[in-house]
């Protein structure tokens, strides 16, 4: 690590406002370039330590920049990982407030729900696979902080991988006869389709990003508890939004899942 603690921190309440006041900032990496990856890892969870205090609670963890279109379009070659809180989950069919956000875009998911823990080093599909209770399709909405949506990996590590609400609906499917890597998605915007994809667009299998977690958390002497909601990752690039949009994602064999911003 690069950075001192107290620099940890002033940064992580640094993009914490960020979050909570819905204003941008230029990328972290500007003012501190010798930042590493485990000092932007740092600084995302002093903002996770933030929001607990403040009785805030974990309810899913995150893969992002998963997918060949996400990692084209932001320029980077290594997924990324955060975490997800209470207030980010919108009911199906909910309404987002844009206010409360920058610039909002909207990705198509396939989640994952476990029934047993995983546990790097060493994590593969199969065991994700074995571990998995059940698959959903979900809507995540991102919002990086930085302004224009420009950023580097560390930067992006450190603002908890631009998170800000997800939404989660469909059929709760489990894995056995499921395909993953086949599965059509289609999200639509107004009614019209915006992205097409297919699973095997996370990492060649979306359980692949699950296994690279596991194997994250792992190095870090953590795991993925049983009963835990996954984000595996955005299938297709994601679609910029604003007030007036709805969005409805379909994933075959899961049934859908929609939003709307006012």
């Amino acid at each position: 690590m690069k950075l001192n603690q107290q620099t940890i921190e002033q940064l992580a309440e640094h993009l914490e406002n960020a979050e909570l006041q819905a204003f941008e900032v230029v990328k972290i990496t500007e003012a501190h370039p010798d930042m590493d990856w485990d000092d932007a890892y740092a600084i995302q969870a002093e903002i996770l330590r933030r929001k607990l205090a403040r009785g805030n609670r974990v309810v899913g963890l995150k893969a992002g920049l998963t997918s060949r279109g996400k990692m084209k379009q932001m320029g980077v070659d290594t997924p990324v990982f955060g975490w997800l809180v209470d207030y980010f989950s919108v009911p199906d069919g909910g309404e987002i407030k844009t206010s409360e956000l920058i610039h909002p875009k909207v990705e198509p998911e396939i989640v994952f729900v476990t029934k047993r823990a995983l546990k790097g080093p060493g994590c593969h599909i199969g065991a994700v696979l074995a571990a998995t209770d059940f698959v959903m399709p979900g809507i995540e909405i991102i919002d990086s902080r930085y302004k224009d949506f420009k950023f580097d990996l560390k930067s992006v590590i450190a603002d908890n991988c631009s998170s800000t609400r997800f939404v989660l609906g469909g059929q709760a499917a489990p894995v056995a006869g499921l395909d993953l890597r086949t599965l059509g998605v289609v999200l639509e915007k107004n009614g019209e389709p915006v992205a097409v994809g297919a699973g095997a667009a996370v990492l060649g299998h979306p359980a692949a990003a699950i296994a690279a977690l596991a194997n994250h958390l792992g190095a870090r002497g953590e795991e993925i508890p049983a009963g835990t909601m996954i984000l595996s990752g955005g299938v297709t690039e994601a679609v910029s939004v604003q007030a007036g949009d709805s969005v409805n994602l379909r994933i075959q064999s899961l049934g859908s899942v929609s939003t709307r911003f006012i």
